[in-house]
């Protein structure tokens, strides 16, 4: 039989915490276990930012698929997500942004608000009073481009023939991070064809001076950076205009096949809706008619990142996580004490079992001999596994008791093996490349979207390093050279950043369980500094939480309303660190038990999840739940220990 995690006996907790924790812990796991699908996943809602709902009804303005019910359940969403003041944050609670005021005001003029409705005229006034459309991101421009609202010569330029950059040659379509690669190689196309449907109204009043919608601006130095590629970007611009012809068409050939080639079994990109719009827009731009077979798969596929809510309204999920969600899910259940045979426990490891990807992908042009093995994030995204997932899915699969232990067996094997050869030579881990850290994509004036590089993180690191230490690995090397790098990087406050969470609380929390499962005492000085910190951002109800400014300003770091998730985090660390008699955990633990939802769930409107530090914030509404159910797990019966046989 496969060894499944054996747990500590618990010691000396309060009587009254334990009991309230034991009781607030099995709430949570009847709710969770309610959640399961019948095929044996879980998947949360993954609410973002109101961009992709506008983005997507302006697809389908350019395509012209627009359908009265889909208009009508979008704008509903729109006009609820709308502040007071008329504009649109990118995350609850987070201030006004600028581009997503502009997109969603766009978006309810092509349904039908009028530019004097007081919600639309509030919304007009704020965008003119922050600089107007010059003001905003690149992509906003892009879009408003397709109909003529911005000229595509003020536009950034970025031309299709980097398609044939070789992958020596600074930036190479695989010097950027898969999220951007799969984004930027579409945009080339639809930059190099520059389109125009024609504009249904004016948006004059979205400028400051209509008369010049895009006034000057100097350059910057031409040592600095920016002047260097703002002064690229103008060579970029005369090329545009002399391109060899037969070339240019050899390269958006290219592109279009680079984008075919990438399509999913279920016809959209990388599992991510971005990418899965512009690749549309690009693909029809070069002759693909609605009806073709990859425009229908895709187009179809945008329909299944929809989620119609009770009151009518229709949001756009940018992506769709449930393999993530299930193998936390399962984390959770176990170490809550459901027993490893479970039938829930079981049936997610069968599903889990399926969706490994033996297949190459974009990661081989860096790892060109390494066998593939991880899993990826979403339901179909064979092109890009990802380093985190792997790691958790090992770490689920080894909490059950499965009836064809052969199976685990030969798929942690695979995974374990692509893992490992996936590490970046500074000794860490990024989410899907490998030493993906050029300085240079960053500096392109068309690429203000978000981060576009894919470096080693803290959080991804730790998961590998935890993941190796419980598979035997702990005096490996590899492991050794992990825990080392992960010990460099924490900050002086004691925290560690938090890449694919919201921040220093995910970094943190994701870091310490890691380095104790890997042997570092609960005493070295990297875990005191972190316990330290930890105590010192505890909110006075007893919570934890950590606003998304947190990535701007130093000032909001450890800082925010409680959530059940961060909470939750922040008492995964301490717990690790021996903490678990400690004020602290006793006050965190109470909180999440005072204030758990009579199912058993919790309420989490705060973003807790990042795609881009500050730019693209997440919610995951699972988070909310699978996170407390481990913390209280670990609470009750204590840490999850015992290596496992060593994998080859």
């Amino acid at each position: 039989m496969t060894a499944t995690p054996t747990v500590q006996p618990s010691e000396s907790f309060e009587p009254k915490t334990l009991s309230v924790a034991r009781e607030a812990m099995a709430r949570a796991v009847d709710h969770l276990l309610s959640r399961q699908d019948e095929r044996g996943w879980w998947k949360g809602d993954l609410e973002t930012n109101v961009t992709m709902d506008a983005e997507d009804l302006m697809l389908r303005q350019f395509l012209g698929i627009q359908d009265p019910d889909t208009l009508d359940a979008a704008a509903r969403y729109l006009r609820s997500q709308q502040a007071t003041d008329g504009t649109w944050a990118t995350f609850h609670g987070g201030p006004p942004e600028l581009s997503a005021t502009i997109e969603a005001y766009v978006a309810l003029r092509l349904v039908g608000d009028e530019p004097d409705a007081p919600h639309m005229a509030a919304a007009s006034a704020w965008v003119r009073s922050r600089g107007g459309i010059a003001s905003s991101r690149v992509f906003t421009r892009i879009w408003l481009a397709l109909f003529g609202w911005w000229r595509w010569e003020d536009l950034p330029e970025l031309p299709p023939e980097i398609i044939y950059f070789p992958k020596w040659l600074p930036l190479n379509i695989y010097d950027f991070g898969c999220w951007a690669r799969q984004t930027i190689v579409p945009l080339t196309i639809v930059s190099a064809k520059r389109p125009v449907r024609p504009a249904p109204f004016p948006l004059d009043e979205l400028h400051i001076d209509p008369r010049r919608p895009n006034p000057p601006r100097p350059l910057a130095p031409v040592a600095s950076w920016d002047g260097a590629f703002q002064r690229l970007d103008r060579a970029l611009h005369a090329y545009h205009k002399v391109a060899f012809r037969p070339l240019r068409r050899a390269a958006l050939r290219s592109c279009a096949r680079w984008i075919v080639e990438r399509q999913e079994n279920d016809g959209c990109w990388g599992g991510i809706q971005p990418p899965a719009v512009y690749s549309l827009i690009a693909l029809h731009l070069l002759g693909y008619d609605l009806d073709h077979p990859v425009m229908r798969a895709g187009l179809e596929s945008l329909d299944r990142f929809a989620v119609w809510r009770e009151d009518g309204s229709r949001m756009i999920e940018a992506c769709q996580s449930p393999v993530w969600d299930t193998c936390l899910a399962a984390i959770a259940l176990a170490d809550a004490g459901l027993a490893p045979d479970h039938p829930a426990l079981v049936k997610a490891a069968d599903w889990m079992l399926t969706e490994q990807i033996d297949r190459p992908g974009d990661w081989s042009v860096r790892r060109p001999g390494l066998p593939s093995g991880g899993w990826a994030f979403e339901f179909h995204n064979d092109n890009y596994p990802d380093i985190d997932d792997t790691a958790e899915v090992i770490l689920a699969l080894r909490r059950v008791d499965h009836p064809e232990p052969e199976r685990i067996e030969a798929a942690v094997r695979r995974a374990m093996r692509w893992t490992l050869g996936m590490q970046s030579k500074n000794g860490a881990w990024g989410a899907f490349d490998v030493d993906n850290t050029s300085p240079l994509p960053n500096k392109l004036p068309f690429c203000d979207f978000g981060e576009v590089i894919d470096p080693p993180s803290a959080d991804v690191t730790a998961h590998v390093v935890e993941m190796l230490a419980h598979e035997g690995r702990t005096y490996d090397a590899r492991t050794r050279r992990g825990i080392s790098w992960l010990l460099a990087e924490q900050e002086p406050s004691g925290a560690w950043f938090g890449r694919w969470g919201t921040n220093y609380v995910y970094g943190t929390g994701s870091v310490v369980p890691a380095l104790i499962a890997a042997g570092v005492p609960a005493s070295h000085p990297a875990v005191r500094r972190a316990v330290r910190w930890l105590e010192s951002v505890q909110n006075e109800d007893g919570g934890w939480g950590e606003d998304q400014r947190s990535y701007l300003d130093a000032e909001w770091m450890g800082r925010g309303a409680s959530t059940a998730s961060q909470t939750a985090w922040a008492l995964l660390a301490l717990l690790a660190a021996g903490e678990r008699d400690g004020a602290a955990v006793e006050r965190g633990v109470t909180w999440l038990a005072q204030t758990q939802r009579q199912d058993g769930s919790w309420d989490e409107p705060y973003f807790t999840g990042t795609g881009f530090p500050w730019d693209f914030s997440i919610n995951y509404h699972l988070y909310r739940q699978v996170f407390p159910v481990t913390a209280l797990g670990r609470y009750v019966h204590g840490e999850p220990t015992g290596a496992r046989p060593r994998s080859s």
